[in-house]
Parts: C-alpha cells; sequence; structure tokens
C-alpha cells in the first residue's frame, strides 16, 4: 500500500513543472506574474468547487472552521507564494533548475519539520542518513544549476 502513495507523490511531483510551465505562458499572455498565480489559483478553486459538488461532499461546519489553530488558514498563502515563485523561477532557471532548487529547499525545511514535530507532523529526529540524503539532493541541486 505504501508504494502506491510513492507512486502518487511521483506522479504529482511530475506535475510540478508541467504546472509551472502552463503558468509561465500564462503570464506571458496576460503580462504580469501575480496575475497568472491569480487565475491559477481562480481555475484551482473552482475545479475543488466541482469536485466538491459532484461529490456532494457536505460543507463543514462553523464549529468545525472555528476549531483550526488560526495559522493553518495560511496554507493558501503559502500556496499562492508557490505558484508565484514557479512562474518566476521557470521563466529565470528553467524546469530542471527550479525543481532541483524547490526540492532541495523542501527536504531543507522538512528536516527541521520533522524533527521538532512542527505544524502537526510527527517527530522524526534528523540522523546522519537524512542529512546525507538532503546533502546529497543539494550536491544534485548544484550539479544540476551548473551543467
Amino acid at each position: 500500500m505504501k508504494w502506491l502513495f510513492v507512486l502518487f507523490a511521483l506522479a504529482a511531483g511530475a506535475l510540478m513543472p508541467l504546472q509551472a510551465g502552463i503558468n509561465l505562458r500564462l503570464r506571458a499572455s496576460l503580462g504580469d506574474p501575480v496575475w497568472a498565480a491569480a487565475v491559477s489559483f481562480g481555475v484551482g478553486t473552482l475545479a475543488l468547487l466541482g469536485y466538491l459538488a459532484a461529490a456532494r461532499v457536505p460543507l463543514p461546519s462553523m464549529a468545525m472552521a472555528g476549531s483550526a489553530p488560526l495559522w493553518s488558514w495560511t496554507g493558501g498563502a503559502l500556496g499562492a507564494f508557490f505558484v508565484f515563485a514557479t512562474i518566476i523561477l521557470a521563466g529565470q532557471i528553467g524546469a530542471t533548475s527550479m525543481m532541483a532548487w524547490l526540492l532541495a529547499g523542501q527536504m531543507l525545511a522538512a528536516l527541521v519539520l520533522d524533527h521538532y514535530g512542527l505544524v502537526s507532523y510527527q517527530v522524526h529526529t534528523v540522523s546522519w542518513p537524512r542529512i546525507a540524503g538532503v546533502g546529497l539532493l543539494l550536491a544534485g541541486a548544484f550539479l544540476v544549476n551548473k551543467y
């Protein structure tokens, strides 16, 4: 079962540079990266609302929404920044370098989040093999960027 999630992660990851390229083209048409990100998020919101309606997922109650910690409402803003950043980066450094540096940044942050169990993650203490793995990803990002 775990391998299905790994394959799902690989598929989702493979769509990231495709999304960035699509949004880069949208930026060229709209003339601004923030407009491109806003339109991208708008289309994504419509797609999610369409799914919720088709699947007949009930609307959460106000009590459910109120029980979420304030910091948990920032995910959309972080997602918007990420989409905006990929639009800028894709046009400046290309898909491979963009993805290498994004992945390196994600892995560095993930080490800290896991180690301290922040923002709802279970604690996974930093170990030398994990540090070595992230170090190899950083080395890979340097190589991809250089060549």
